[in-house]
């Protein structure tokens, strides 16, 4: 009789079907044309409805799965009973029949920590629908919606080793008849899914930064690698995606505005095809449960030539970031 999957292989399973399901939230919230805005702390730290609905999704259902895993949001939501609607039990078949590499065969429930970010691009989100005229027939905004992912992260004694990153508006702009949305996952010592791992042309440096929370230090630190083009958009699950997806070759954020939640998902998937990702001074971010959610020292992160870019990091830019 064959065995049942290990602990990480079901939950990074389970994963997969939550954020697919998260993504079907995500779309249903936008199209109603009620997102449920509230500021957190400013005009750029948004929650909506969506963020709040998925959230509950994610966590409710892997909970119930997995109820010694620990798990941490973005949001801080109140407790309360989650709708039976938003509970997803399944697991993607496909992850269960992958081997797991052996270091992960033997980990306890316990051991795991999971990180969270319900809809990371929110700022994106609410942009990439706009009333076109005063009846306001709603409108999709071209390239924003791309922007948006949800992200779940996986970790192990501080270290990302298994994330998923659904797109829920994967596909928007090929037309009304296209199949919406996608899922990219991976792990360490298994590899990553979902997408085609392409790189960019042989020596060009497209770099690509913050669209929205940009500054003099992130300025100096992206004009410090010498690009020669720079792409300003939403999303560190997005800006991996280009890194992966051969778009960009490093992504450059020298400010501590990113959390362990926008990273660890993506961090996983770039570490599994053989990318790196670090804060500016090229150290390490960990992920254990008792960690500052911060990622004070901001991020730098590349599919390839790492020690390249954190080479170029000015002596001011490090200055300015104390590092964990």
């Amino acid at each position: 009789m064959a065995s049942s999957p290990v602990v990480v292989m079901r939950l990074l399973a389970s994963a997969y079907a939550v954020a697919e399901k998260a993504g079907t939230i995500v779309r249903k919230v936008l199209y109603s044309g009620d997102l449920g805005i509230v500021e957190k702390t400013g005009v750029n730290d948004l929650q909506t409805l969506a963020d709040r609905l998925v959230q509950k999704s994610i966590c409710a259902s892997l909970s119930q799965n997995f109820p010694r895993i620990t798990i941490i949001g973005e949001e801080d939501l109140p407790s309360e009973a989650v709708e039976e609607d938003l509970i997803e039990i399944s697991q993607y078949d496909a992850i269960l029949q992958k081997p797991c590499p052996d270091e992960y065969s033997n980990l306890k429930e316990e051991e795991l920590v999971v990180w969270v970010d319900p809809l990371d691009g929110t700022k994106e989100y609410t942009e990439g629908k706009r009333p076109l005229d005063q009846r306001s027939v709603l409108c999709l905004i071209t390239g924003l919606l791309d922007h948006v992912t949800v992200l779940i992260g996986i970790a192990y004694k501080g270290k990302a080793i298994a994330g998923v990153i659904n797109q829920p508006f994967y596909n928007y702009q090929v037309g009304a008849d296209a199949t919406l949305g996608r899922t990219l996952w991976g792990m360490l010592g298994l590899g990553a899914f979902g997408f085609q791992l392409q790189e960019v042309p042989e020596g060009k440096r497209i770099i690509t930064t913050t669209r929205s929370h940009s500054n003099k230090v992130v300025t100096e630190a992206v004009q410090a690698m010498d690009p020669h083009h720079v792409i300003r958009v939403g999303g560190a699950g997005n800006k991996i995606i280009q890194l992966v997806e051969g778009k960009a070759s490093a992504y450059v954020f020298a400010s501590p505005g990113c959390k362990k939640w926008d990273t660890c998902a993506p961090e996983a998937i770039l570490h599994a095809v053989g990318g790196k990702l670090t804060d500016m001074h090229g150290n390490n971010y960990q992920y254990s449960a008792d960690v500052k959610h911060m990622n004070s020292a901001g991020v730098l992160a590349t599919l390839r030539n790492h020690q390249y870019y954190v080479s170029r990091v000015p002596l001011s830019v490090l200055q300015a970031l104390s590092s964990d």
